[in-house]
């Protein structure tokens, strides 16, 4: 498996496991729904599903497929130096792909707080970054 590919593929699933921390705490602060995004998600595949169960089983592969996807492009794109503060730019640029294509189709994603969101994905960057810069660093010729 090619490095980018390989790189690309570890740093989507890091952060893409660990970069809901942001939107969870807002909806426990503020005593929300903390597997509203989750269903969300779950209903870019599952359009017109109800099924609270459905739609969060739906939202697995979903999100696993978008956040491998996007680590795939970072591990691409992104430069060697200050890897961990350009993917979290990056992650910005995601976030006005994902929320503002998806929210204008989907109106579960439509409905969720934005703030939450959008730090969701400035994390997501930011994690995949800082992975990328770890897997860099053990194979240097990486690239």
């Amino acid at each position: 498996m090619k490095p980018v590919l390989r790189g690309g593929i570890l740093a989507g699933a890091v952060a893409g496991v660990l970069s809901g921390a942001p939107s969870t705490a807002h909806a426990l602060l503020t005593r929300g729904d903390p597997l509203e995004a989750a269903a969300a998600a779950g209903s870019l595949l599952l359009r017109r599903e109800t099924s609270r169960v459905r739609l969060l089983a739906a939202a697995v592969p979903v999100h696993a497929a978008l956040s491998v996807g996007w680590g795939v492009v970072l591990a691409a794109v992104l430069p060697r130096r200050r890897t961990a503060a350009w993917g979290a730019l990056a992650g910005l640029a995601i976030a006005a792909v994902d929320l503002g294509l998806a929210a204008r189709r989907f109106p579960q994603v439509r409905a969720l707080p934005l703030a939450p969101q959008v730090a969701d994905h400035l994390a997501y960057g930011a994690i995949a970054g800082a992975v990328l810069r770890h897997v860099r660093s053990a194979d240097p010729v990486s690239d």
